[in-house]
């Protein structure tokens, strides 16, 4: 692995303005706007601070809700205002004749449930009886007929669709139908009155049909969206058709995810985005647009659609929770079971290869094999990753219950497979906690592996075993009991288990020697005898070393889709039972165990991602058990947004104390920088660390996703540069002398041909789930070592993006710390619109910044540290003055001031100051003050590329803004900013057009949130001068 030259000088200056860019999404509390009626909701709720500078329209809808459920509060104030507007805008037809939809996008826990009861019980109340509710399982109909009958309107019944025959069809005259997306691409087997359910939700609506369309969860559809050249499911077009078939009736879109992910969007074809008299005439168009633009441009989108009355999005504030980082370090003995379960998975690598080649398997039989491999591979190591964190969640668990409060722990799968495999091995009996890793391997050799049964394969062929064999079956044929066979086997692989299918002639077969068979089934024998080997250091499965550790399944609420579970008894044998009890069937246990969780009567709560959808598990003031919850986290997911849909489970609107979050994580692949991606998104909400140390030590902390493009991006230079297709953009780890590129061959994401040694990637090789998973299967120090050489290569891309101006910045904060931000201009211009006519404003902004020399001297009369003071860098040909003050003595950070810019908001660590500076002992010197105040008043009009460029004569200046035209702004202690607000969407063709021009295809749209002198707030798109002359 080559080591990258160092960064050219010019290149420098750019880094500080880059840094100072990058924000994280902040939250606003959320209060309506607009005619505020109901009472308060019972919890504090956030919303963007994006969308919370947003004005919706005014309202003119008049509610037909009793005043009752407003009075007494069954409905809260903002549940009200989303009823409201989505009952207001089912007043407008859009374009071409269709009646215009709402989306409710608000977050988990807010109360969504009771929003679209309420909105089907307004419509009841006005006439429209009939109401169509679609959501993704059947168990969420309890719920909904819950928050009916919460909401007093008991008179609305609910039907299940799977339920209503043809014929009963026309007995259901009023009321819900409650159905799951896939019941409408449903067909019926016994003939009936309707072939398909979708003509029966059809007929039962009628022609002219005006009632509700509920599209609950329409993010979690299957694949309504499909990504790249697929096409699109028969359930997707189901969801576009009935609503063409349709088009009165008054359509509510819910999805948490509705306008941050653009492609869940798809099917909101009544939003109006796009179609006749938009910018957009189809869909493709929209999300080619937006997906160019990044980020931004979907915040301009859902700004948008709040300002034209059809987008509400609201999430539960996370203020009063707290979360912990709880690291859980790795004893000698893991690592060497870690290590040894490694090297097994790589020689099974190699004996699988082995036995397939020897096999002659087809290709369609080798891509089965490596699909199971691979998977059991995933499932084997997560289980190891998990196993190590039981003993501390058992203690952490204890300590909970023992200081009076309750813990549910959240766990991603069961392995109950496993267990009813070794449940049938021994004949029902056990003998010992079954080891779901073993069993995983187990299985995989013992179905998967490319060497079949020699007898049984035999007898299906009808060789007879008795007669000899001959020495060389190639060269020798033999006739046996009249049936034509020969001694050689002909196989034609077409299952994971190579057996011969009669179907395909010989000729087409594959020519594979009784000696091959025999090869592969040692291998296969001495894989199973090395696994035996292991076995004895390999974890129990989780769930049920949980709950035995926890005191048993008297003491602990199991929520999961198992249906039995191995326990230990009195006299301390192991035993397998079934879940089921005399007096609960199995289809309502898991509400069972959740009742007696709520009653108190169990204070530990084991819940699996699978069957915890929907499940409400808070401290509700309803319920008996109101102890404080402490949810525990085994395995966190890589998306952010994943992580609070499960926290959801705890916390929710209503709730007495609101939960404590535990991250359990290990020095495992990278899980440190998974917490800290959730532990950023749970800041942002509201929440608090333990103890003081947040204000500073979380800053460093990435702030950035992985699964996105430029961490595809950076996986891909990663795995180009460890087979020398591409030059590495960082140098691997200092502390690490082994080699990437064996570890990889071993995880199938490098390709050796057998004959050539050609090296070639996996098709997917920059997919970071894959990437993530497979790298488990490496050494420990290995696995750290590649996961930290990947984390700089992302970090190193994401700094080229910005310097291009091509990363997506989140938001630009302008005027909430030190900077004077003065209004220069406004301009307006009115937008047409299908609803009302819309307007757009241009404002034109100066930012002021930089630290006088009588600010700086106040700030280091406050400085004590050591190392704080003032600095001198030589940069070129003149001196740059710096100010520095130390925020984190652990990690050695400093806070810098610079005279043009103020505060830096990027930390830099005192070895990078010392590299670079020198500090002044005398800091109230002539030559200091000279310094300070030059830098300060030569950048009121001059950036530092200009400074260095009339500075260094004939030496070009880096700037790529200067090249094509531009004001170069690095440095520039006054800027002019050009706003884009209100319904930027209505001119999108026309801003499009202006960036493209100018800034090129790709440039990605930057939001900017500024706060004026006079208290003015002012969010939109950041622009630039040449969009005033276009206008």
């Amino acid at each position: 692995m080559q080591k990258l030259p160092r960064m050219k000088e010019e290149e420098e200056p750019e880094e500080e303005e880059e840094e100072e860019l990058g924000h994280a999404e902040t939250y606003a509390e959320y209060m309506p706007m607009k005619r505020i009626i109901g009472l308060r909701h019972p919890d504090p709720v956030v919303e963007t601070s994006s969308l919370s500078s947003v004005n919706p329209p005014d309202v003119w809808y008049r509610l037909s809700i009793p005043e009752e459920t407003i009075d007494r509060g069954w409905l809260s104030a903002l549940q009200l205002e989303a009823i409201t507007y989505a009952a207001q805008q089912h007043e407008t037809f859009l374009p071409n004749g269709d009646r215009a939809a709402y989306l409710i996008g608000d977050g988990a826990g807010v109360g969504k449930g009771r929003t679209i009861a309420g909105i089907i019980y307004e419509n009841y109340l006005l006439g429209r009886k009939r109401s169509l509710w679609f959501s993704v399982s059947n168990d969420l109909k309890y719920d909904a007929e819950r928050d009916l009958r919460d909401i007093r309107a008991k008179n609305i019944q609910v039907y299940s669709l799977n339920k209503i025959s043809s014929k009963h069809n026309g007995s259901v005259k009023k009321g819900v139908i409650f159905a799951t997306y896939s019941s409408l691409i449903g067909e019926s087997q016994s003939g009936g009155k309707y072939k398909t359910r979708f003509k029966q939700l059809l007929h039962w609506c009628g022609d002219d049909f005006d009632g509700v369309i509920i599209f609950d969860e329409c993010h979690k559809a299957k694949n309504v969206c499909p990504i790249g050249s697929s096409k699109p499911t028969k359930t997707g077009l189901a969801v576009l058709e009935l609503q063409n078939k349709l088009p009165k009736a008054r359509v509510v879109y819910a999805s948490a995810t509705g306008a941050s992910e653009p492609r869940n969007m798809a099917y909101m074809n009544r939003l109006g985005i796009w179609g006749e008299g938009t910018p957009f005439k189809e869909f493709t168009n929209f999300i080619q647009a937006v997906e160019r633009r990044g980020v931004g441009a979907m915040e301009i989108v859902a700004m948008d659609m709040k300002l034209r009355g059809m987008y509400i999005a609201r999430q539960l504030s996370f203020t009063g929770v707290t979360f912990k980082i709880e690291e859980v370090p790795l004893t000698l003995d893991y690592i060497k079971m870690y290590n040894k379960s490694v090297h097994l998975w790589v020689r099974a690598r190699e004996k699988f290869q082995q036995a397939a080649n020897l096999m002659d398997a087809e290709q369609r039989m080798k891509k089965s094999m490596w699909g199971q491999f691979w998977s059991a591979h995933q499932r084997f190591f997560k289980y190891l990753c998990i196993a190590s964190k039981v003993r501390r969640v058992v203690q952490l668990a204890r300590e909970e219950v023992k200081n009076g409060k309750c813990v549910v722990i959240g766990l991603q799968s069961t392995g109950e497979a496993r267990t009813l495999e070794a449940l049938e091995e021994g004949g029902g009996e056990l003998n010992d906690f079954v080891s779901t890793a073993k069993g995983v391997l187990q299985s995989l050799v013992e179905k998967h592996f490319p060497a079949p049964d020699r007898q049984k394969l035999f007898s299906l062929l009808g060789i007879d075993l008795s007669v000899k064999e001959t020495p060389s079956p190639s060269e020798t044929s033999t006739e046996q009991k009249g049936k034509k066979r020969r001694g050689t086997v002909h196989m034609h692989m077409k299952t994971t288990i190579a057996m011969p299918s009669k179907s395909e002639p010989e000729e087409s077969s594959c020519v594979t020697s009784q000696d091959a068979v025999e090869d592969a089934q040692r291998m296969k024998r001495n894989l199973l005898e090395q696994l035996e080997q292991l076995a004895e250091n390999l974890p129990p499965n989780t769930l049920d070393e949980l709950i035995d550790e926890l005191g048993g399944p008297d003491i602990v609420a199991e929520m999961t889709g198992r249906k039995g579970r191995v326990v230990s008894n009195d006299d301390g044998t192991i035993s397998y039972e079934s879940r089921s009890e005399l007096d609960v069937p199995v289809e309502i246990l898991n509400l069972t165990e959740k009742q007696r969780f709520m009653d108190g009567d169990k204070n530990i709560a084991i819940i699996s991602e699978a069957a915890s959808s929907g499940i409400s598990l808070q401290a509700d003031r309803r319920v008996k058990n109101q102890r404080r919850r402490v949810h525990m986290t085994l395995e966190l997911p890589w998306s952010a947004d994943r992580a609070i849909q499960q926290f959801g489970r705890t916390h929710r609107s209503n709730q007495v104390t609101a939960p404590e979050y535990v991250f359990l994580i290990s020095e495992l692949a990278g899980e440190q920088r998974f917490a800290s991606i959730v532990a950023k998104r749970l800041e942002s909400l509201g929440a608090l660390t333990h103890g003081d140390r947040r204000a500073t030590e979380t800053r460093d902390l990435s702030r950035f996703n992985f699964d996105n493009k430029y961490g595809r991006n950076a996986l891909e230079i990663v795995m180009k540069s460890i087979v020398s297709l591409d030059s590495p953009l960082v140098s691997p780890p200092a502390d690490f002398e082994g080699d990437f590129f064996k570890g990889t061959v071993d995880l199938g994401l490098i390709n050796v041909e057998d004959r050539s040694g050609v090296l070639s990637l996996e098709k997917d090789y920059n997919n970071i789930g894959k990437f993530l998973n497979r790298i488990l299967g490496m050494e420990v120090h290995q696995q750290n070592a590649l996961f930290q050489y990947f984390s700089d290569t992302l970090n190193a891309v994401i700094q080229n993006a910005k310097k291009s101006g091509r990363y997506d910045m989140g938001i630009l904060d302008l005027g909430s710390g030190d900077e004077k931000v003065k209004k220069v201009d406004v301009k307006k211009f009115l937008t047409p619109g299908y609803s009302t006519s819309g307007h757009v404003e241009l404002y034109t902004v100066s930012v002021e910044r930089g630290m006088s020399w009588e600010d700086a001297t106040h700030v280091w009369a406050d400085q004590n540290g050591p190392d704080d003071g003032f600095y001198v860098q030589v940069n070129k040909l003149f001196k740059i003055s710096i100010l520095v003050k130390e925020v984190n003595p652990r990690k050695r950070l400093f806070m810098v001031y610079r005279p043009n810019i103020g505060k830096q908001v990027k930390l830099e660590t005192y070895a990078d100051i010392k590299k670079r500076s020198k500090k002044v002992l005398h800091y109230c010197s002539f030559i200091n003050k000279q310094t300070w105040s030059f830098t300060f008043d030569l950048h009121i009009v001059k950036s530092e590329n200009v400074v260095m460029r009339n500075t260094l004569f004939d030496r070009r200046g880096n700037c790529k803004k200067v090249s094509v035209g531009l004001q170069c702004e690095i440095g520039l202690r006054c800027r002019t900013y050009y706003v884009l607000c209100g319904s930027v969407l209505s001119v999108w063709t026309k801003v499009e057009g202006v960036l493209a021009s100018v800034s090129g295809a790709n440039v990605k749209i930057q939001i900017v949130r500024l706060r004026t002198e006079d208290g003015q707030r002012i969010v939109g798109m950041l622009s630039n001068k040449y969009i005033i002359i276009e206008q």
